[in-house]
């Protein structure tokens, strides 16, 4: 079977409604409906000292929680969603982020691309291609991690997509992605192996992967940090500029509705669920102590916001939109 359709199977069974969320559903009517937002492009634009950060639309996938989160009761997963006004599945954003630092073009993941099907993501070039850029534009890609609604986009009818662009990612997703044998090894999900070669390997044999196993700055004004759990080269990257901040925390958080009031309550994609419990806690708990600027790929598109201590675990606060020109001293 193909890696594409394995993994767009395995998407649809996960995110396949059951009866009981049927019933919810019905218990919810006023519950607004999905639709695509015209051509399935999507964009927001803000700035970080002197880079224009844009966020960058790639569709949004529904995500059976009930089938997908650990450490919780299917009960618990319900009064969460509730609480914020959903139900299961959930719909989760899928964003890239694009910024214009200096003579770079640099992009933050590429989506999910083809990997998904035709219906849920691919939407990346587009929304790119709305603001004026095409992808030969991009000089440099910052990959969260290897897994495929991150690194999907890479690729089209298996041809490089970034064809002036150097890929930067944490080695050890390198080195664990593309030895297929770790599949068996860890007890986890051959088709994210599988994906992983079949879209980074054009990108080795090319020589444009970039890889690092320690926090450095990898381009002026972005540090890139590993934060290994939910893969083991899973990796934040801070921007800063003008004595601001802005870090893209990757997937340290899927559905917000449950992981910010319980950081606890892991995901099945994590490979070390405990490793990738700790970092989010961690980070959680800097993030509110710092009033840093977070951007995740996961959460509300943009996906881009504030953690606030809260009663119980945090809040998220999404930054205030805005739509005007802005002029220098102003």
């Amino acid at each position: 079977m193909r890696p594409q359709l394995a993994i767009a199977i395995s998407v649809i069974s996960i995110m396949g409604l059951s009866g009981n969320a049927t019933a919810a559903a019905a218990d919810q009517p006023l519950l607004p409906g999905i639709t695509q937002q015209g051509t399935g492009a999507d964009s927001y634009a803000f700035t970080i000292g002197e880079v224009r950060v844009t966020a960058l639309s790639d569709g949004s996938v529904p995500q059976n929680l009930h089938k997908l989160l650990h450490g919780i009761t299917k009960e618990k997963i319900d009064e969460r969603l509730a609480h914020a006004y959903q139900i299961s599945p959930a719909e989760a954003s899928i964003t890239g982020f694009l910024l214009e630092v200096g003579n770079r073009i640099v992009l933050v993941d590429t989506g999910a691309g083809e990997q998904f099907g035709p219906d849920i993501g691919g939407n990346l070039l587009g929304s790119l291609d709305s603001v004026g850029y095409s992808p030969d534009d991009v000089t440099d890609v910052l990959i969260t991690h290897a897994h495929s609604d991150h690194v999907g986009g890479l690729i089209q009818n298996g041809q490089i997509v970034f064809s002036n662009a150097t890929v930067h990612i944490g080695k050890p997703d390198i080195d664990f992605f593309l030895d297929s044998k770790n599949a068996e090894r860890f007890d986890y999900n051959p088709g994210f192996f599988e994906q992983a070669i079949q879209i980074l390997t054009p990108y080795a044999d090319a020589e444009r992967i970039d890889v690092f196993d320690e926090t450095m700055e990898i381009l002026p004004g972005l540090t890139a940090s590993l934060r290994p759990g939910h893969t083991p080269g899973s990796a934040f990257y801070t921007l800063e500029s003008q004595g601001q901040t802005l870090t893209f925390i990757g997937d340290i958080i899927h559905a917000g509705a449950v992981q910010f009031p319980d950081p606890s309550v892991t995901i099945v994609y994590d490979v070390d669920e405990k490793m990738a419990r700790n970092v989010r806690s961690e980070a959680f708990s800097a993030f509110a102590n710092d009033s840093s600027l977070v951007a995740s790929p996961h959460l509300s598109f943009p996906g881009v916001g504030h953690i606030r201590k809260a009663q119980e675990g945090y809040d998220w606060v999404p930054i205030s939109y805005g739509n005007r020109e802005v002029k220098k001293g102003n």
